[in-house]
């Protein structure tokens, strides 16, 4: 049996397959160059990357691949209650983080001017930067912004997690639609409807959006291995994406400690919890989250959770540490075997090979 990709087309790669981009600073420029250089497309996650430093990211990008690369944003830059916050508020916010802050040996941080960057203002800066694509999650852009983007050859890629989010996506211009399943480890990037309503797994969302969107579709969630490329084809997709399966490569900005965790084969359980960000996200339980849920109404919204968890994430980085930070993972982690890219990328280009897979590109 022979297959095409639309998406590798477009997209110009050699196979269909995407990386997941990664935030709160695990995405590196060595794990995007990676992919792209062994024919799949790397995505960086910048959504916490400031303005005036998107420029730099793209051209060190470009210094290090010829291939085609993708930067990711987040549309909605904060929830409600999540863009200011008083004095009081957080002193109040800082005191549930004291003792985390104080057993890792740093210091807590001070009241900043802002919790998150802009994304009115990064995504003036991406398409000044003019990287090969833009993906982004947790909503659309603007007309304006999908019209520049089109002006300036940069092709769009929006992230859907139920039907009407796809047909959003569709109605706006957007050349590329992923579809991701509740499987996937990192956050529910939905923006229609509550994370929570929008748990449509990978085998049933894939078709039910590709069957009504004009564009082509990639499918992510719960897929690592060529076994999962190829049935994400047969259910309409162009592509799949990977997250947990890059994660766990050792060009990744994540600690060992975690890589390990990935690599155990012992991940069978993973859990959806708010503790990470404010926001619904997939990732292994440990004490922040069991800490964290005791007292989740008593937690700030997205971004200010996620910037007082960010200090304690690159602490336990630093440290090797998987306590109390984050631990992505998607429910297929328990598969995951490879370490390097070029392990995985050869691993899965060989099982589509082998399944009868031929490029568009």
């Amino acid at each position: 049996m022979h297959m095409t990709s639309n998406v590798t087309g477009i997209l110009g790669i050699d196979l269909p397959i995407i990386q997941g981009p990664f935030g709160g600073g695990i995405s590196t420029p060595e794990l995007v160059s990676a992919v792209s250089n062994r024919g799949g497309m790397g995505s960086f996650g910048a959504h916490i990357v400031a303005p005036d430093k998107m420029a730099e990211l793209t051209n060190n990008l470009r210094s290090l691949t010829d291939g085609a690369f993708a930067l990711n944003l987040w549309v909605s830059d904060h929830d409600p209650g999540g863009e200011v916050i008083g004095v009081e508020e957080f002193e109040r916010v800082s005191g549930i983080f004291a003792p985390y802050y104080h057993e890792l040996g740093v210091d807590l941080p001070t009241m900043p001017d802002r919790y998150h960057e802009r994304f009115e203002d990064q995504v003036e800066a991406l398409i000044e930067a003019k990287p090969p694509a833009f993906s982004f999650v947790f909503g659309v852009p603007s007309k304006a912004v999908i019209a520049k983007c089109k002006q300036q050859n940069i092709i769009t890629i929006g992230t859907a997690t139920n039907v009407a989010e796809g047909e959003a996506l569709d109605a706006a211009g957007v050349d590329l639609i992923v579809a991701t399943g509740f499987e996937a480890g990192g956050h529910r990037v939905s923006f229609l409807k509550r994370a929570e309503d929008s748990l449509i797994g990978t085998l049933a969302l894939v078709p039910l959006i590709a069957d009504r969107v004009s564009v082509p579709v990639i499918a992510a969630g719960g897929i690592s291995d060529a076994r999962g490329v190829m049935a994400a084809l047969h259910l309409g997709a162009g592509a799949a994406q990977l997250g947990s399966a890059f994660l766990a490569c050792s060009e990744s900005g994540t600690n060992d400690q975690h890589r390990q965790l990935l690599l155990s084969g012992e991940i069978h359980d993973t859990v959806l919890t708010r503790t990470y960000t404010g926001r619904l996200a997939r990732g292994v339980r440990n004490k922040l989250i069991d800490e964290m849920e005791k007292r989740i109404t008593e937690l700030p919204p997205f971004p200010v959770q996620a910037f007082f968890v960010s200090k304690i994430k690159a602490a336990c980085i630093a440290q090797n540490r998987t306590e109390f930070t984050s631990i992505y993972a998607g429910q297929a982690s328990a598969n995951l075997k490879h370490d390097s890219v070029s392990s995985l990328m050869d691993a899965l280009s060989s099982g589509l090979d082998a399944r009868g897979y031929k490029s568009a590109a």
